[in-house]
């Protein structure tokens, strides 16, 4: 399988790329491909036709072509990275028949804070729900008191790694038996 990478954060350090590479580690015998959403322009209906910046075209091929997304993202106020919604505004695109249309992703976060997130994480799904995306159904993946379960990049805490262990299992045996979906 073709598993499409996508991080909300693209800071120096940033605990949820950690994240991201500790999930990609777990897709062992699975291509993965990690897309630069920071590179994306401003979501702008003018780009948006026959002349989309050829960024924007490698994206929409990259989301096309995979056969699910893990996304992992920090929440900023309640929500999203500005950055992560400029990505799925793009990808949305056209309407009911984009290439999110139908396709199948799970969400990790990861944050400082006690609740790792999840009202980022909410907020997420029901955006990708307006995209007709298809969520993982399982228990959210949410790391809370990051810092301290991440150190130089790694993680470390033996519980989170059994947790992300359970998680990207499952979405691999769920993303096979999504072969028959409409």
């Amino acid at each position: 399988m073709n598993i499409l990478l996508l991080c909300g954060s693209f800071r120096a350090g940033s605990l949820n790329a950690a994240l991201l590479a500790a999930a990609a580690e777990r897709l062992t015998g699975h291509d993965t491909t990690t897309f630069p959403i920071r590179d994306l322009p401003f979501y702008d209906t003018a780009l948006d036709g026959d002349g989309r910046p050829p960024v924007v075209a490698d994206f929409l091929a990259a989301v096309a072509a995979c056969d699910g997304i893990v996304i992992a993202g920090p929440e900023y106020n309640h929500s999203v990275t500005a950055v992560l919604k400029n990505a799925i505004d793009w990808a949305s695109r056209p309407a009911f028949a984009s290439p999110l249309a139908g396709k199948p992703y799970t969400v990790l976060s990861a944050t400082p804070s006690p609740v790792g997130g999840v009202h980022g994480q909410a907020h997420l799904k029901h955006i990708l729900d307006s995209t007709l995306s298809v969520v993982y159904p399982a228990v959210t993946y949410a790391l809370g008191q990051a810092h301290e379960k991440i150190v130089d990049g790694e993680l470390v805490d033996e519980q989170a790694q059994r947790r992300l262990d359970r998680h990207m299992a499952g979405f691999l045996a769920w993303l096979e038996g999504q072969g028959d979906r409409p």
